[in-house]
């Protein structure tokens, strides 16, 4: 593993540790050269996948791109980076045990919008605003008439 501070490629694992319910593992590393010290993830990768874009457009699909998209909807919420990493890691095993190594970007973006639903509301509406190219103060009354009915529906069944 190449040192991300002085470019070193003898950079040496200092301790390992399981991480994100034990979908990848966490390596504390120390690069002897400089000293700099870093964590590199490990991951295990069933199949490379290729998203599909609305343009037809393929492009390689980026594990990091589904975080940026998680963080963004749920800046300054209540929700931990641990709870993002496990939604993230549910998306992306289902993608690559779908058996299909093209998915368009509509699938993925629909998956993350069942995962916000059930991660946080606020979250879920910032998403979808973006998702479904909200362009009316109703789009947003229409998507929490949808969350307050989903309220409903789980309140009443108990």
């Amino acid at each position: 593993m190449r040192c991300p501070f002085c470019g070193s490629e003898d950079t040496q694992v200092k301790d390992s540790r399981p991480a994100e319910d034990n979908t990848s593992i966490r390596r504390r590393r120390i690069c002897p050269d400089c000293g700099g010290r870093f964590t590199t993830f490990e991951r295990v990768q069933l199949r490379e996948l290729m998203v599909v874009k609305k343009t037809g457009r393929k492009v390689l699909f980026d594990r990091n791109k589904l975080v940026r998209s998680f963080q963004i909807a749920l800046r300054k919420r209540p929700v931990d980076n641990e709870r993002i990493e496990r939604a993230v890691s549910g998306i992306v095993r289902r993608l690559e045990s779908s058996g299909e190594t093209e998915i368009s970007s509509e699938e993925i973006g629909l998956q993350v919008l069942e995962a916000l639903k059930s991660l946080d509301d606020v979250g879920f509406v910032r998403y979808a605003s973006v998702y479904r190219d909200f362009s009316h103060a109703e789009d947003f009354e229409n998507v929490i008439a949808e969350i307050n009915a989903k309220i409903s529906r789980d309140s009443g069944a108990e």
